[in-house]
């Protein structure tokens, strides 16, 4: 991330409560994921749980993105 972005992405997180609330949601799955991940074994509603987080934090991502891209334009 160049400069710019990472100046807009301050910005953001301080005047954007949806951006601010996508990246704390974006970190709390990864820390989530992170957890699964350090399982050997997961049962079958685990790996549920892990793919529905996965989805999360794709959607949650792609949001910040196209609000950045707005942001920027």
């Amino acid at each position: 991330m160049d400069e710019n972005n990472e100046k807009l992405v301050q910005l953001l997180m301080e005047e954007n409560p949806r951006y601010r609330k996508l990246y704390e949601e974006h970190l709390f799955f990864e820390k989530e994921l992170e957890r699964f991940n350090q399982k050997r074994f997961l049962i079958p509603e685990e790996e549920i749980e892990r793919k529905k987080l996965q989805k999360l934090k794709l959607a949650g991502k792609d949001e910040m993105e196209q609000i950045l891209r707005e942001a920027s334009a």
